[in-house]
């Protein structure tokens, strides 16, 4: 993946150094001096200016020396080797390159304004420093910059350049898009500077990409095959981002990530398997290899982050940095000066598929990982854990983002270890738990975010630290209450599906927001909040005087003894209510006790065209039930049956008449006017005043 970096003011410098070496090579001009003979013949060569060899097939061994000031250009169709280290600067009128060095007592060098390069290795031939000994760099080294040697002879590389050294060596602003490589098992290192090169690297035993004392920025790099240890580090405070796709071809190979105080490592591609490409354009043919293991284990990958702070993606794309299992990467969180963090940064679903532990190298689960995780906020960020994690420290899903543990598919389980000093999880996005047959317990949940129950395993939140604030949501499976741990912080409970449990455990349910769904609810239910009906309570059901049951599509089902008070809200009864409306179904044996307020047994209420009649004696002799009873113009409670979500505070208009009610005072003016009417009328209004009061 290509993209610019970070701008710190290392990659400012490479920046210019785009605009200054995309140019033709200075060597190409005319007048440039040809030195062929001179390197075949092994004689030293003093550099005048701009200076060429070419390379006849095959190869050329050079033990021979180059100094002086000029440019040397490489070309041809063979493979020159220097064996020995040479050392020549561009002429004074071409040498613009500004190096700085910042940071107090912390110091790091930039560059800006880069020189144009001082050696070009052109398309189609190969220049060879060093024959695997310590000798056959080219380099001027003027700068003395602390703990860091930056080289003034910035290369161009438009063919391969091979690194065949053991030492410690720096190449200085490298542009071109051609190859370097390093041969494997050397153990040389390669610390590489700020560039426009947009090439590939074939990193065959250690690369320094970053270090305390340089930020190093590669911008247009893109592919790294990785057969050794690629290392990125950075100076204190400045953030390093490296955007190019690594690749393995052998077993054995890792990514080292350090940063220092206020540092950060961002990495936007991803590290896969090779099967194909070779050395300029490794690739694999196949993404679904990278998680399925490879005969001798030589697509098994690792990252061994130390201390550092790292992101993964940089919100612009949904591949996630290490594609694998645990069988084909390792991940290790590691403390060095500080424990480590490691965030995931993407714009759409990613999946872990390997445990974050802190072992070494590949055992990465004999010890738990040093760090944090982190769930950045951006949207469309959706990250499954669809294996068991292994390290110590929090986990914090930030507003937008998703976190899944379990992929919701056979062997994809997903875990956190709970048993560090440093476990936690803030939850201000969506924790989403979907195993499917390892059970999940979590202790200590904070923040606003919601929390699904979504897999067929059992998930537990266990102990007094469950204090989200977030909806409660059990979709499938149980989602189970234990050690003390309630939902009483949560906004809203919904059980969505005639399956979906919730087990209260022995202290049972306290509703002190709101109850709906489908579901089932083990345990004993205290309602001081709002619980609608279709819902089933294994267990006993008690409603206070805050508490409110509002109608829902079927009956509240209770196995346990019923104690009611507080409010019945009819809005879910509709424009055209049933004759016959179960309100509670008390499975139980027992009677149920209390009332809702204002409605005694037999109170009469009125819910659209139709009166009803409601008993706590209905049913097999313990239910609640609204009965329609004959019209009458006898007052009764009028409900409100305009339109009120489950979930939300229902409400009832009602104007209660008990006992004789008006009626009888009407009877009394009806009395009174008989004394002062005619006999006639007094007859007709008998006989009005019988209709009016006929008994139902």
């Amino acid at each position: 993946m290509r993209s610019h970096f970070h701008r710190t003011a290392a990659a400012a410098g490479a920046l210019a150094a785009a605009a200054l070496m995309i140019t033709a090579s200075p060597a190409l001009a005319a007048g440039s001096r040809d030195v062929t003979a001179d390197v075949l013949a092994d004689r030293d060569v003093t550099l005048t200016g701009d200076t060429v060899v070419t390379v006849p097939a095959g190869t050329t061994t050079y033990d021979g020396v180059f100094r002086g000031e000029g440019t040397l250009t490489v070309r041809g169709a063979g493979t020159l080797i220097l064996t020995k280290d040479s050392d020549f600067t561009l002429p004074a009128s071409r040498q613009r390159q500004s190096v700085r060095t910042l940071g107090g007592n912390h110091p790091y060098v930039t560059t800006a304004r880069p020189d144009p390069p001082a050696i070009t290795v052109e398309r189609g031939a190969t220049l060879q420093y060093g024959n695997g000994g310590t000798t056959g760099l080219i380099g001027h080294f003027p700068y003395n910059t602390p703990a860091f040697r930056l080289n003034q002879d910035n290369i161009r590389v438009d063919g391969t350049l091979r690194l065949s050294l053991k030492s410690a060596y720096n190449l200085g602003t490298v542009s071109g898009s051609g190859l370097i490589t390093q041969p494997r098992f050397l153990w040389g290192t390669w610390d590489l500077t700020s560039g426009p090169f947009s090439g590939v690297i074939d990193n065959g035993t250690q690369a320094n990409a970053g270090r305390p004392e340089y930020a190093t920025a590669l911008p247009g790099l893109r592919k790294v095959l990785n057969q050794g240890t690629w290392t990125v580090d950075t100076p204190v405070g400045r953030t390093v981002t490296q955007r190019m796709d690594f690749y393995q071809r052998e077993y054995g190979s890792d990514i080292n990530v350090q940063s220092r105080p206020g540092g950060k490592v961002i990495l936007t591609g991803q590290y896969s398997w090779s099967n194909q490409g070779g050395d300029t354009d490794p690739s694999l043919s196949d993404p679904a290899l990278n998680w399925t293991p490879a005969a001798r284990n030589v697509n098994k990958r690792g990252t061994n982050i130390k201390g550092a702070n790292v992101q993964w993606g940089d919100g612009t794309t949904s591949k996630i940095f290490m594609p694998g299992t645990a069988e084909t990467v390792y991940i290790n969180l590691l403390a060095a000066r500080s424990r480590s963090q490691l965030t995931f940064d993407y714009n759409g679903p990613v999946t872990l598929g390997a445990p974050i532990g802190g072992g070494r190298f590949h055992d990465t689960l004999s010890a738990p990982g040093a760090g944090d995780i982190v769930i950045k906020g951006t949207r469309g960020n959706d990250v499954t854990f669809a294996a068991a994690q292994y390290y110590d420290g929090s986990t914090t899903v930030e507003k937008s983002a998703v976190l899944r543990l379990g992929s919701g598919r056979p062997g994809g389980d997903g875990g956190l270890y709970t048993g560090g000093g440093h476990y936690r999880i803030v939850n201000n996005g969506s924790l989403v738990l979907d195993n499917t047959t390892r059970p999940l317990t979590l202790p200590r949940i904070s923040g606003s975010g919601s929390l699904t129950q979504a897999g067929r395993a059992t998930a537990t939140l266990s102990g007094g630290a469950v204090t989200y604030t977030g909806t409660t949501t059990v979709q499938n499976g149980t989602l189970a209450l234990r050690g003390g741990a309630t939902l009483a912080h949560s906004k809203g409970i919904r059980l969505t599906a005639t399956g979906s449990r919730l087990d209260a455990g022995t202290a049972g349910l306290r509703v002190v927001s709101s109850l709906t769904g489908r579901g089932t609810v083990k345990g004993a239910v205290t309602n001081d909040g709002v619980v609608a009906g279709g819902l089933t309570v294994s267990g006993g059901y008690t409603q206070s005087a805050k508490g409110e049951l509002v109608l829902g599509r079927g009956p509240l089902k209770v196995t346990g003894p019923v104690r009611l008070a507080g409010a019945l809200d009819f809005s879910a009864a509709g424009t055209a209510p049933a004759r016959q409306i179960t309100v509670l179904d008390n499975q139980g044996t027992s009677k149920t006790g209390g009332a809702f307020k204002g409605l005694k047994e037999g109170t009469r209420l009125k819910l659209a065209d139709t009166t009803y009649r409601i008993t706590y004696r209905g049913g097999d002799g313990n239910d609640v039930v609204l009965a329609a009873v004959t019209a009458s113009a006898s007052p009764s409670v009028r409900a409100d049956t305009s339109s009120s979500a489950p979930g939300t505070t229902p409400h009832t208009t009602a104007t209660v008449a008990q006992g004789l009610g008006w009626w009888p005072y009407l009877l009394a003016l009806g009395l009174l006017g008989g004394l002062v009417v005619p006999p006639t009328l007094r007859k007709r209004g008998k006989r009005r005043h019988a209709r009016r009061h006929a008994a139902p």
